[in-house]
C-alpha cells in the first residue's frame, strides 16, 4: 500500500481516526508495537465511562444538567492557569469537548451501535459550586464495557482492511519521526519478534528483528501516555502540589503504555505541554490474578467508607470516597507514606464497592441482563469483589475492631495504628446516626447522594452503625496508588493539528488522545471530571481524522 495517512498507535484514538479517514475514502497504514491481540489498546480494559450532558439518561433521572452548569464543573476543576501559553489550546479544546457532550456525542455512538445503562453514575462529586467535580451526575456507563467501544469502532477498520483501504502493521514500533524540509513526511523504527499467541494486556517482548521506513504525507501520533513508565511518573510528579512522590506504585494500564511518542515528537519538532499534570488515583488495590506487571485495579467507592491516612487520622473534608482525587492526594502524600484506608461494613462492599476494568465486570461487559440482575441486586458483594475481598492482599475481613487493627497493622508499610483510636472515631461516627440529621460532614453528603435515584438504587448504602455486629464483618482495605492518565502532552490545536514551540503547525504532523493531553495538550487541567478519557480520545481522534481528509 502507498498511504495517505500513517496512524501511530492502534488504540482508540487510532481506530477513531482511522474509521474517519476510511470513511473519507483515504488509505490508511495503522502501526502499533503490540500485537493483533491487543487492538483497541487500553481502552478494551476500561469501564467504558462516557461524559454526557443533559442526556435522556440523565433528564429520565430526573436530572437537570446544562452546558453552562458542565463547563462551570469543567473549568472549576481544570483550573487553568496557564493561558498564555501551555493551557491555550486545552481551554479551547475544553469548551469544544464539553459543547459536544451535550450535542453530538451521543448520536455519534449510537449511530455506531452503542449503548448506554439508564442509570446514570455520580463521579467526582466535589465540594464546592465553584471548585472542582460534577454538580450533577454524568457518568453514563457503556452496556458493554470497554470492549464494546472498542468494538464498534474496530469492526469498520478491521472492514476497511478487508476493502484495501487499511493496512495493520502489528509489531511495528516506531523509534523516530522522519522530517524533511520542515514536514514531517514518514516513520522509521523496529519490527519487533513475532508473538502472535501472547493475550491481550501480557508483557510483550522487545526483540528487534528487522527495521523499517514508512512514507506518507501525513502522521497522526495516537500512542497513548506514560501510564506504565514508572520513570516518567516519578520524574515529572508536581511535588510542589501533591507531595512527595509515591515509591510505591501500581498500573491501572499494561507495560506497553510506556510513553515513548512524546520525546519522539518532540524530537521532530512538537510542542509537549504540561508535563506536570497526570491522574493517578489514591483508591488502587493489587490485582489478586494481575494480567500485566504491577497489575492494579481501582475501587469506585461509593461516599460511606471512613477514610484514613497512613496513621489512622481521618481524612478532612471534602476528601470522602468519590469526591475530590487530588485533594485526596495531597492529604494522603502529606504524612510521608503512599498508602491509605477505607474502614466499612460488609453492607457497604455489597452495595458500593465497583471495581475499575472490563473485566471485573463480566455481567455489564457480556451484555448479560440476567446475570446483571443476579449480581447486582441479590445479597451479598458482586463476585468479583467478593473475589478480591477473600483473595486479596490488601484486604482484611474481622468481626471485632480489635482483630481488625491487628490485620492492619500485619499489612501496613508504615505506621501501626491504635485500636482505642480508631474504636473511639468509629464510635463518634456512629453517635451522629442517632438522629435524621448530623453535624458530620461526610454523613451529610451521603444524605445528599441518597437524593440520588441511581445512588439510592444501587450504589449508597442505607447509613448504619458500624459497630454494630449485625452489619458486619468489618472491612479494612489498604489503598495505594494507582497510575492511569497522563493529562499533559502534546500541544494540539482544534484540528488536531501538532504545533511546535513557535505556536504553528509542524507540517504533516497530528496527534490524538492520550498523547495529546486528551486534545490541545491539555483539556482536563489539573483535574479530570470523570468519564471524560474515553471521549477525549474518541473526541480527539475524530478531529484527528476529519482534519486529514479535508488535506
Amino acid at each position: 500500500m502507498k498511504p495517505d495517512v500513517i496512524v501511530v498507535g492502534a488504540g482508540i484514538a487510532g481506530l477513531v481516526a482511522t474509521h474517519e479517514l476510511v470513511k473519507a475514502g483515504k488509505r490508511v497504514l495503522l502501526l502499533d508495537q503490540e500485537n493483533r491481540n491487543n487492538l483497541g489498546g487500553q481502552a478494551f480494559w476500561s469501564l467504558g465511562g462516557l461524559f454526557f450532558v443533559d442526556s435522556p439518561e440523565q433528564r429520565r433521572m430526573g436530572i437537570k444538567d446544562s452546558p453552562e452548569l458542565a463547563m462551570q464543573d469543567w473549568l472549576g476543576s481544570a483550573g487553568f492557569d496557564r493561558l498564555d501559553d501551555e493551557d491555550k489550546w486545552g481551554a479551547r479544546w475544553a469548551k469544544a469537548y464539553v459543547e459536544w457532550a451535550a450535542s453530538g456525542k451521543r448520536d455519534y455512538l449510537a449511530d455506531l451501535g452503542l449503548g448506554v445503562l439508564p442509570l446514570v453514575g455520580w463521579a467526582e462529586r466535589g465540594g464546592t459550586a465553584e471548585g472542582h467535580g460534577n454538580s450533577v451526575p454524568r457518568f453514563h456507563l457503556t452496556w458493554g464495557t470497554g470492549p464494546e467501544v472498542v468494538r464498534v469502532f474496530a469492526e469498520p477498520v478491521l472492514a476497511g482492511e478487508a476493502s484495501g483501504f487499511v493496512e495493520l502493521g502489528f509489531r511495528h514500533r516506531v523509534d523516530e519521526l522522519i522530517v524533511e524540509d520542515g514536514a514531517v513526511v514518514g516513520v522509521r523504527g523496529a519490527i519487533l519478534a513475532p508473538d502472535d499467541d501472547l493475550e491481550r494486556g501480557k508483557k510483550s517482548s522487545r526483540e528487534e528483528v528487522d527495521s523499517f521506513e514508512l512514507r506518507a504525507p501525513a502522521v497522526i501520533v495516537s500512542s497513548g501516555g506514560i501510564g506504565h513508565n514508572y520513570e516518567l511518573i516519578r520524574k515529572h510528579w508536581p511535588t510542589e502540589r501533591l507531595g512527595p512522590a509515591p515509591e510505591h506504585l501500581i498500573a491501572g494500564v499494561p507495560a506497553h503504555v510506556d510513553g515513548r511518542m512524546l520525546q519522539i515528537s518532540e524530537d521532530a519538532g512538537a510542542a509537549i505541554v504540561n508535563r506536570d499534570r497526570l491522574w493517578a488515583y489514591t483508591e488502587g488495590i493489587h490485582n489478586w490474578d494481575p494480567i500485566w506487571p504491577d497489575h492494579a485495579i481501582r475501587i469506585l467507592p461509593g461516599p460511606s467508607s471512613l477514610w484514613l491516612d497512613a496513621e489512622g487520622k481521618r481524612l478532612p473534608a471534602p476528601n470522602f470516597p468519590g469526591f475530590d482525587t487530588m485533594s485526596s492526594m495531597r492529604e494522603i502524600l502529606a504524612t510521608g507514606y503512599d498508602y491509605s484506608w477505607f474502614v466499612l461494613t460488609q453492607k457497604v462492599i455489597e452495595k458500593e464497592f465497583a471495581l475499575s476494568g472490563s473485566e471485573q465486570n463480566p455481567d455489564i461487559t457480556g451484555k448479560d441482563v440476567k446475570f446483571l440482575l443476579k449480581s447486582r441486586l441479590a445479597k451479598g458483594a458482586p463476585g468479583p469483589v467478593e473475589a478480591f475481598k477473600q483473595h486479596g492482599e490488601d484486604f482484611v475481613v474481622a468481626d471485632t475492631i480489635e482483630e481488625l487493627v491487628v490485620g492492619m497493622n500485619e499489612i501496613a508499610r508504615g505506621p501501626k495504628l491504635d485500636v482505642d483510636d480508631l474504636r473511639e472515631l468509629v464510635t463518634a461516627r456512629d453517635r451522629e446516626l442517632d438522629n435524621s440529621y448530623s453535624k458530620d460532614l461526610q454523613l451529610m453528603a451521603i444524605a445528599n447522594a441518597r437524593r440520588s435515584r441511581t445512588d439510592k438504587l444501587v450504589r449508597v448504602a442505607k447509613p448504619h452503625a458500624f459497630l454494630d455486629p449485625d452489619n458486619g464483618p468489618l472491612i479494612a482495605v489498604r489503598l495505594n496508588i494507582l497510575t492511569r492518565k497522563t493529562l499533559g502532552g502534546i500541544q494540539t490545536d482544534l484540528d488536531s493539528r501538532v504545533l511546535g514551540e513557535s505556536g504553528d503547525p509542524v507540517p504533516g504532523l497530528y496527534a490524538a488522545g492520550e498523547v495529546a493531553g486528551f486534545g490541545g495538550g491539555g483539556v482536563h487541567g489539573y483535574n479530570a471530571l470523570e468519564g471524560t478519557f474515553l471521549g477525549g480520545c474518541i473526541f480527539s481522534g475524530r478531529a484527528a481524522g476529519l482534519a486529514v481528509a479535508r488535506g
